[in-house]
């Protein structure tokens, strides 16, 4: 469950330093060299978080963050601007075109690692490796296991995603539509009442430590993870 981080620089040197450094940290990497091979790339593989280098050789990456912030299918996407100008109104200007964080040119890898950990924490908690403890459960990304009241709960791959995705946003509603994207992925075409499948799936997997409650089923609206009993 790595996440796929898009890189958007134009100098060589740098674009290789980056994409060693990630994916020697465990991330799948794609690169572009300017806006337009950028927008391809985002077209056939929706990232989970995107580099931006505000000098680009046919538009200002602070352009193209504006343009991805206005599209409905990246504007979630968490995005970090990558610049050699550090003046204060330039912060201000990239933050304000929708970037989440920005770093200065000259930065040391160990650094750029920790912003990016600290932002998909942040925004896009499913893609860590952080373990999560929530009322009788336990769910470990690294080793893909579950526990509900230290019972191992074997289950399936599709199932397990679910469940993390879930949990580290335990409490708020997703709809069918919702969690196709955001567990299948957005390029994957299959009918909504395969979240139901699996959903049932996953209720049985927790019914031996007796956890199915906690997926549960909002009216008219989707599903959610929650600790707490519904009438």
């Amino acid at each position: 469950m790595s996440a796929t981080i898009l890189i958007i620089e134009d100098e060589p040197a740098i674009l290789e330093l980056l994409t060693i450094n990630l994916q020697h940290a465990g991330y799948a990497v794609n690169a572009a060299q300017d806006s337009r091979q950028a927008l391809a790339q985002i077209q056939s593989v929706l990232p989970d978080l995107i580099l931006l280098d505000w000098m680009l050789p046919d538009q200002p990456g602070i352009r193209l963050a504006q343009q991805l912030r206005a599209a409905p299918r990246t504007r979630e996407i968490p995005l970090i601007m990558l610049t050699a100008r550090g003046t204060e109104q330039d912060k201000v200007d990239g933050l304000e075109a929708g970037a989440d964080d920005y770093l200065t040119k000259p930065f040391s890898p160990r650094e750029l690692l920790a912003r990016i950990k600290s932002l998909l924490r942040r925004r896009a908690p499913q893609l860590t490796t952080d373990l999560i403890q929530a009322g009788d459960l336990q769910l470990d990304p690294n080793t893909r296991q579950v526990f509900g009241r230290q019972q191992a709960l074997p289950m399936g791959p599709t199932e397990f995603r679910l469940l993390h995705f879930l949990m580290t946003h335990a409490q708020r509603v997703y709809s069918r539509s919702q969690l196709l994207d955001q567990v299948w992925g957005d390029h994957v075409f299959v009918e909504e009442r395969t979240v139901d499948v699996h959903i049932r799936r996953l209720r049985k997997a927790l019914s031996p430590a007796r956890q199915e409650h906690t997926i549960q089923t909002v009216r008219g609206a989707g599903y959610r993870f929650s600790t707490t009993h519904t009438e």
